[in-house]
């Protein structure tokens, strides 16, 4: 029976003539070395090329990367080795080698060396550790040298093929070959080496049209492989399956399997002769050079070959080897951390007769059943004896100990436990897949439908793609998984025995109410199982999750591809298994997924019982658990992490279990944000108190400016003051000052910032006494920037002229001086707000004019004027101010808005120097 490997195209590529092939043995990178002289390296996963080296204008025939030195090295036939680093595209080094072209080069695998083989009928041992020096020469071929390789089993010793119809074998250190293999009709252009198991085995291709398989240790060909219609042009031994994969000039790659060396494939792209042939260990893919481009395919699935039973005994197939590892080996005294590998011992179990492609316990662990080459035996787990055989593309076991075995798309048989044949069965359907459990599954490509075991009766038809089917033990419960998402179906048993015992007739569709669905997550599943009432899986993007109630919760990021195995409840952890049979194990504590399934349930009664024994490091897990279910209170009560605790508590509004637990943190974690936010919260909440304490604790000024100014608290504005000056926070303390009428201090705090500009604007509006005191200072700042600037700014003492109502405006500072400290009450507020808007130097103008007319009622009127608070601001005076730098904000409401940390806008703005020449005049000042 044929191999039946699935084969996809993962990449395809054209190009001009592809002459050489490799893969990178980490990133997702084909080098291709074309005829055309450049070197290009492919994404497969992106489809897109990353990378360009161009090398010559003659053909490179060889490229290979150097992963451990993130180098490319290229040989081409103008007789040159380049090599390039791929990350920075800088060329390394750059030398002749050979005196005609170079056909090959090959990469030591833990040596500093490079093999180059040449139509010069040269090979050579080049060091990049001693400057890529020439350390030996190896001399015996009488035509052209095709290709070397090193022999992966003894890397001491390399082979060589050659247009002189031989393949040598060579050591390091040796000038003279161990011994010749000879037995092409014609010249021998390929050659690699036999990786798996112990056959000492290497394979040739010829221009003879043939591929020959030979055994080194005896110096005998042990097979010859004939069908290639042209010149055999590329070989290898898959590393990791058994197959041979042949490429030839006449455009065709064929697949022979290693043992048998029966063809199992012939693939044709239709992109004309086949020059290369590359893979890599360890991987499934391989890539093609053709004449016209680049071809990557992907043969059968990278998922091992393994299966767990429920005592946690492995058994595992590496090629046609069986082997077995038990968990419980590794004692109690071995602390493994989660995502370690487990230091297990390997057993050989025996060998299996096809080769493997499946491989499943049944349910109680005493049988395994084997599916491959289109057969199946089934084995016994301990002694690994063969119980029963016979064709089969898929074994699936029932949870009672029965197996279905689908012989074709038309046709399934049921055995019982003792390997006998009960039931025979022809779906009307072409039936892709089956899956085993509580119900036999066949599915198409288009729907699923369920049979009970035992009669065969349909239970339901699902019309959905399926991918893989999961039943959990309880057999109440199964998840479907489709290429994008799975679904979570709820078996109802009872409804069904109830119909079909009644006489029901389940027709085309089955039972109706034989499912229901209880969730759909569109997540794609790659392996899964269930552990009680919970879903665990590992989705696309390699995470460990698992589902309860519909919840999904990320358990572990996994650091590769690993595939689920099973669960151990007495050790409360999930193993999984990676491609290299390396085992893992994440703890997932049983009682965990019950508390949640309970609460999934409604059932917090129990629920709170299951509690007492999960670790308490669990439960912040259970506590997120909670809130995702909108259960804040109940989070917050279990919670025992602080931050978290104060975010629940935070949402909840829960103010002062908040401040408590802000006040708990350390130190370095008590982040002013924190307070900052609590602060904001209880003023919103209107706990005054509250706020304050939590503002000062975030030193938050700006939130303090705005909480004191809204209260009328004088002394707390007052200690503002100091504190934001303390903090260089000079536009709150600005701010503050103002408000107060604190004014002369207002002005030594812009001289002090050297905002020399800004304090002579204010003194003109607010204190007209200290203009010439300013001015001389910003005259001697200015002197330094621009002297004819400097000149031209006018002191009112010597030129009273230019200011107008000057000495009105000293007057007037001099009468509202003694008010400036006052601070009515807020109840008196309704007084002021009556009370006009003209402004006091307006006031004096008018007492002035019409002193002799209505004196009493205008001193009156600017008695009242001052008694309003002194500084008022006028829409001429102080805010002429305003209009050239958004500055000194007339209310309290408008000062707080004014950043804490001082923005660009205006002339509150005290922190940094400023030009005096961005400042200009208007006229009114």
């Amino acid at each position: 029976m044929p191999l039946r490997l699935d084969i996809k195209r993962k990449l395809a590529q054209r190009s001009e003539r592809v002459k050489s092939v490799d893969l990178h043995p980490t990133e997702p990178w084909i080098l291709s070395s074309l005829y055309s002289g450049s070197v290009c390296v492919w994404n497969y996963q992106t489809q897109t090329m990353v990378k360009s080296f161009e090398v010559t204008d003659l053909p490179v025939r060889s490229a290979k990367f150097i992963a451990r030195k993130q180098w490319v090295v290229a040989g081409a036939d103008d007789m040159f080795i380049r090599v390039y680093n791929y990350n920075t595209m800088d060329k390394v080094k750059v030398f002749e080698a050979h005196t005609d072209y170079i056909r090959c080069v090959a990469v030591h695998p833990t040596q500093p060396f490079v093999l180059s083989s040449s139509d010069d009928m040269l090979i050579k041992l080049w060091d990049w550790d001693k400057g890529w020096v020439c350390t030996q020469i190896f001399e015996g071929h009488s035509h052209y040298v095709m290709q070397v390789t090193f022999n992966p089993k003894d890397t001491n010793t390399f082979a060589s093929a050659s247009l002189d119809r031989t393949v040598k074998i060579w050591s390091l250190g040796s000038p003279d070959p161990n011994f010749t293999l000879d037995g092409h009709s014609k010249g021998v252009n390929c050659v690699d080496y036999f990786t798996g198991g112990d056959r000492p085995y290497l394979i040739t291709g010829s221009d003879d049209q043939t591929a020959k398989v030979w055994d080194y240790q005896t110096k005998s060909c042990v097979q010859t492989l004939e069908g290639h219609a042209h010149n055999v042009s590329a070989v290898c031994f898959h590393p990791e399956l058994p197959i041979i994969i042949t490429g030839s000039e006449d455009g065709t790659v064929r697949m022979w399997h290693s043992t048998t060396y029966r063809l199992e494939n012939t693939l044709n792209y239709g992109l004309e002769r086949v020059w290369a042939l590359g893979y890599m260990k360890g991987s499934r893919r391989v890539v093609i050079g053709y004449d016209e481009g680049t071809i990557m395919i992907k043969i059968g699935r990278e998922v091992p070959v393994a299966s767990m039973d429920s005592s946690g005994k492995i058994i595992w197939a590496k090629h046609n080897e069986i082997q077995t590892v038990n968990i419980k080996s590794v004692g109690a005294d071995n602390e493994i951390a989660d995502g370690d590998r487990l230091p297990l011992a390997v057993k050989e179990l025996g060998s299996c007769d096809l080769y493997p492609q499946n491989l499943r316990h049944n349910p109680n662990g005493r049988f395994v059943v084997v599916c491959g080459d289109g057969e199946y035996i089934i084995y016994t787990a301990l002694a690994w004896r063969n119980r029963s055989f016979g064709s089969a593309l898929e074994v699936v076991w029932s949870t009672d100990g029965e197996y279905a075995i689908r012989e074709s798309t038309s046709r399934i048989k049921i055995h019982s436990k003792n390997f006998q044949e009960k039931k025979s069965i022809r779906p009307s359907f072409s039936a892709e897949r089956i899956f085993g459990g509580v119900l036999l599954a066949m599915c198409t490509n288009d729907f699923i439908c369920f049979y009970d075991w035992a009669e065969c009766r349909l239970i339901r038809r699902i019309d959905v793609n399926v991918k893989n089917l999961y039943w959990a033990d309880s057999g109440d419960l199964v998840t479907i998984a489709s290429d994008t998402s799975f679904y979570i179906l709820k078996y109802n048993r009872d409804v069904v025995s109830s119909h079909l015992d009644g006489g029901g007739s389940a027709g085309e569709e089955g039972v109706e109410d034989a499912f229901e669905l209880l969730h759909e997550i569109n997540e794609r599943v790659r392996t899964g199982l269930w552990v009680g009432d919970c879903f665990i899986y590992n989705n696309s993007s390699w995470r460990l999750n698992y589902c309860v109630g519909g919840e999904v919760t990320t358990l572990f990021h996994l650091d590769r591809p690993m595939y689920l195995l099973g669960y151990l409840a007495n050790q409360s952890r999930v193993y999984l298994i990676d491609k290299q049979f390396n085992v893992v194990g994440y703890t997932l504590l049983l009682s965990l997924i019950e508390y949640k399934t309970l609460v999934m349930r409604g059932d917090f009664d129990r629920a709170n019982d299951v509690l007492s024994s999960i670790p308490k490091e669990q439960y912040d897990s259970v506590a997120r658990f909670l809130e995702s279910r909108g259960m804040l209170e109940e989070a917050l009560e279990i919670a025992t992490d602080t931050n978290y605790r104060f975010d629940l508590a935070v949402q909840l509004g829960r103010l002062e279990i908040a401040k408590l637990l802000c006040r708990r943190l350390p130190t370095e974690v008590q982040s002013e944000s924190k307070w900052k936010q609590l602060g904001e919260l209880a003023m919103s909440n209107g706990k005054l108190e509250m706020a304050e304490e939590c503002l000062l604790h975030a030193m938050d000024l700006s939130g303090l400016l705005l909480l004191y100014s809204s209260l009328g608290d004088a002394e707390g504005i007052n200690k503002l003051a100091s504190v934001a000056k303390e903090q260089g926070k000079n536009n709150v303390s600005f701010l503050c000052l103002f408000m107060l009428g604190k004014l002369e201090e207002c002005l030594q705090l812009l001289i002090e910032s050297n905002r020399i500009p800004e304090a002579a604007l204010m003194a003109r509006s607010y204190l007209p006494s200290k203009v010439p005191e300013i001015v001389a200072l910003w005259k001697k700042d200015l002197q330094k920037v621009n002297p004819k600037a400097a000149e031209s700014l006018a002191d009112p003492n010597e030129y009273p002229n230019l200011f107008e109502d000057w000495q009105i405006a000293l007057n007037v500072e001099a009468a509202v001086a003694p008010k400036r400290g006052i601070y009515p009450p807020a109840e008196e507020y309704m007084i002021h707000a009556e009370r006009s808007n003209e402004s006091l130097v307006e006031a004096f103008k008018n007492m002035h004019v019409h002193e002799e007319m209505v004196p009493d009622d205008n001193e009156d009127t600017v008695h009242e004027v001052i008694e309003d608070g002194g500084v008022e601001e006028s829409q001429e005076d102080a805010v002429e101010v305003d209009a050239e730098d958004d500055g000194v904000e007339e209310s309290q409401d408008e000062a707080v808005e004014v950043e804490a940390e001082g923005s660009t806008d205006g002339a509150v703005l005290v922190n940094g120097n400023s030009s005096e020449e961005q400042w200009v005049l208007t006229p009114e000042q």
